[in-house]
């Protein structure tokens, strides 16, 4: 009698998980990889490097050739300098889930870079910059954001670094799923 009841409600579990299973997107539209958090507050989805290729960020920063990108599960780095000399110029995208936009900005503020407050695609965010040589730059998306930081190191910088974050978050932007 003891293994009728236990097998009841296995059979219950099962059957729902295989119901649950069944009930996602489908379709050969659907871009591989993305996921649907259904969490409230959440983002959209961005895709690797936040949908941005290394040509597109290439051009916007005026670097043609990159030593290394590095590329993981929360953003991408475009490194100019094979050993990650943080004097030469490097350029990163970061995708931050679950995690408040206002402590980033903090942290910039705390080490002298002063935030303004920005819009781009009817979503809130900040830049903050130091010198011609360095800007960073959030944009708000519920309980998530995203993050491009452009660094020149002690090199000449060959675009303003303001200019090319925020281009490169305007395509993240209208490019978010």
């Amino acid at each position: 009698m003891a293994a009728r009841r236990l097998g009841c409600p296995v059979a219950v579990l099962v059957t729902a998980a295989l119901l649950v299973a069944g009930c996602g997107r489908g379709g050969s539209s659907e871009e591989p990889g993305a996921v649907e958090s259904g969490a409230p507050g959440a983002g959209p989805f961005f895709g690797e490097c936040g949908s941005i290729t290394d040509e597109e960020v290439a051009e916007a920063v005026g670097v043609p050739n990159f030593a290394g990108v590095v590329r993981n599960s929360v953003g991408c780095e475009w490194q100019t300098s094979p050993d990650q000399d943080r004097n030469a110029p490097h350029f990163s995208f970061s995708w931050y889930r679950g995690s408040p936009i206002g402590r980033e900005r903090a942290g910039s503020e705390m080490i002298g870079r002063p935030a303004a407050d920005i819009e781009i695609g009817g979503h809130p965010g900040f830049e903050s910059s130091l010198s011609s040589r360095l800007c960073e730059l959030g944009v708000e998306f519920g309980d998530d954001f995203v993050h491009w930081s452009i660094s020149y190191g002690k090199t000449d910088p060959t675009a303003d670094p303001c200019v090319a974050a925020r281009h490169l978050a305007e395509l993240t932007v209208a490019r978010g799923q």
